[in-house]
């Protein structure tokens, strides 16, 4: 947005001698568009910066425009981390025209039509900053999300004393490995356990990708002097893996995680009466 020229001269009059006007009317479509998602005081901050910024432009001031555009990206990722819709962010910026144009028309001034084609187009560049800048940090939100519920997924708990379980839900895939052999080393960092079981009862197939990613995380573990069971090894994965000829080599797999929990225990040196309970 640049004031170089007679045209976008007379766009800069015209914000700074109608501010009140423009600004106002400005306001008010933003809160009718967003329909009670923020309060007028909190939008008449943020539009008055704006408003400010956009004059300084348009009147010819040089270093406006890159705090103009510093300013719509603020408001544009604070949009994004509020759940805000890309239209509900847009209309902060392109409700703008309609506010000047009715002032124009008030005025009544020819020449001022000109100018305020000149003046749309400005507006409309604001806009596709703040839509991509809203897109690129809408994305990064989505990214976050994904994260957590991948470390949510993927929890490190502790069975007993010296022995932890890794319960896998869904399907495992490289990014998701990551996550495990990042969790269940740490964990082991903090407890120093010997045994950790994997439960796989939750994974609906294991086929060769998924018991590459198994044992990228049995041997992981084995570096930090840990022994892991798989457990949830049934009928039909069993099949599978032997159809495939996948090879686990001496890891140690049972068909439950009580029974991967039994082993881990009697290694481990703890006895325990199966009829204590009863």
């Amino acid at each position: 947005m640049s004031g170089e020229d007679g045209g976008q001269g007379r766009i800069g009059e015209l914000l700074r001698d109608h501010r009140e006007s423009v600004l106002d009317r400005w306001v008010a479509l933003v809160v009718a568009g967003l329909r009670g998602r923020l309060t007028e005081g909190e939008l008449r901050g943020e539009l008055t910066e704006l408003y400010g910024l956009i004059e300084r432009a348009a009147g010819g001031d040089g270093t406006a425009s890159g705090e103009l555009h510093a300013a719509l990206a603020d408001i544009s990722r604070s949009r994004a981390r509020q759940g805000f819709s890309p239209s509900e962010t847009a209309i902060s910026v392109f409700t703008l025209k309609q506010a000047v144009y009715e002032q124009i028309e008030n005025a009544g001034d020819p020449a001022t039509y000109t100018a305020f084609i000149a003046f749309s187009q400005s507006v409309d560049d604001l806009g596709l900053v703040t839509f991509e800048t809203y897109a690129a940090a809408r994305e990064q939100v989505i990214a976050d999300q994904a994260e957590q519920l991948l470390e949510l997924s993927t929890p490190v708990v502790k069975l007993w004393d010296g022995i932890l379980g890794v319960p896998l839900v869904g399907t495992l895939d490289s990014a998701r490995t990551q996550v495990v052999m990042e969790a269940l080393l740490e964990m082991l960092v903090d407890t120093g356990s010997e045994y950790a079981v994997i439960d796989i009862t939750g994974v609906p197939a294991v086929d060769t990708e998924v018991a590459q990613h198994l044992l990228k995380t049995v041997m992981a573990a084995r570096l930090m002097g840990t022994e892991c069971v798989i457990s949830g090894i049934r009928p039909q994965i069993a099949q599978t893996i032997v159809t495939l000829g996948i090879e686990f080599g001496d890891i140690v797999t049972k068909a439950t995680l009580a029974d991967a929990l039994a082993y881990a225990l009697d290694h481990s040196g703890v006895a325990v009466d199966a009829k204590a309970g009863a």
